[in-house]
């Protein structure tokens, strides 16, 4: 568990860079189609690039778009029509399929293809829902998890001896609002919005705001409760609390209106049960 977290806690550091996200948001990507007329091609397209999307906008993306003719191993992934043929790294999208099917299909090119999820959100609108909410609860589960981490001191020796950790940067809650800073920024590129420090300043300032406050509440339940039963406790809060903000967070990214206080308030309910679940899994 030990080498893992340290993995965790190298991703945050690493992922603060906002023009790193900002590259990985923008790199090209190869999405290839396969069909059997030009009215499946149209469907696919328009599945991956809306059409009331602005003329600029859906270009840029249909630039990444192929028309082929067979199948291709140099592309991120392919769309393939049912009964063409599905080659290794295609998924079937059927023009006439259900809402359902689509979900499915989605989900199943997000999971796969982590790697590029940034560019996916970013270039193809009918991914962000789904890049974000697996974004979110990795994120979250990360935090539960150091979290637990940081309540154990012999699960990561010597720790503040790393050499870019120092003073406030060692703590539990510096960690965990590093890895928050580093959600809203991935959020911001997956939605295809300003991305960077000035640019996020009020979202940021906000993360900062809550950071000690949802956090003590965690550290007090660890202290009252003996022989490290406040261990779940605090690691569910961390999700929670990091689950309610990248959700914020992606409402506001994709509608522009926040979450109001009563939702906020269920988000929470919802989002600490689950992290129960989760630190309990998570344990050592």
């Amino acid at each position: 568990m030990s080498m893992s977290v340290l993995k965790d806690i190298r991703k945050i550091y690493a992922g603060l860079n906002a023009h790193e996200v900002r590259a990985a948001a923008a790199q090209e990507l190869r999405v290839g189609l396969l069909a059997s007329s030009g009215g499946v091609f149209r469907d696919m397209e328009d599945f991956l690039v809306p059409p009331h999307l602005d003329a600029a906008t859906r270009g840029q993306a249909l630039r990444m778009v192929y028309r082929l003719d067979k199948p291709h191993k140099d592309f991120d992934f392919i769309l393939s029509e049912p009964g063409i043929g599905l080659p290794r790294n295609g998924y079937l999208f059927d023009p006439a399929g259900s809402a359902a099917a689509d979900e499915s299909m989605v989900e199943a090119i997000v999971a796969e293809n982590q790697a590029i999820e940034l560019a996916l959100g970013r270039a193809f609108p009918a991914f962000r829902t789904e890049v974000a909410r697996r974004m979110v609860t990795r994120v979250a589960r990360e935090n539960a998890l150091l979290a637990l981490a940081t309540a154990l001191p012999n699960v990561i020796p010597g720790i503040i001896e790393l050499p870019w950790a120092v003073g406030e940067f060692a703590t539990d809650t510096a960690f965990l609002t590093m890895n928050q800073i580093r959600m809203a920024l991935m959020l911001a590129a997956v939605y295809d919005r300003p991305v960077g420090y000035a640019e996020q300043k009020a979202s940021i300032a906000a993360i900062a705001a809550g950071a000690f406050g949802w956090r003590a509440i965690a550290r007090e339940l660890v202290g009252k409760i003996p022989l490290g039963g406040g261990l779940i406790p605090k690691a569910a809060v961390a999700y929670a609390g990091t689950w309610v903000v990248g959700n914020g967070l992606e409402r506001l990214y994709r509608t522009g209106i926040g979450p109001s206080r009563r939702e906020k308030r269920e988000s929470w309910k919802h989002a600490l049960s689950e992290g129960r679940e989760v630190a309990a899994e998570l344990r050592p």
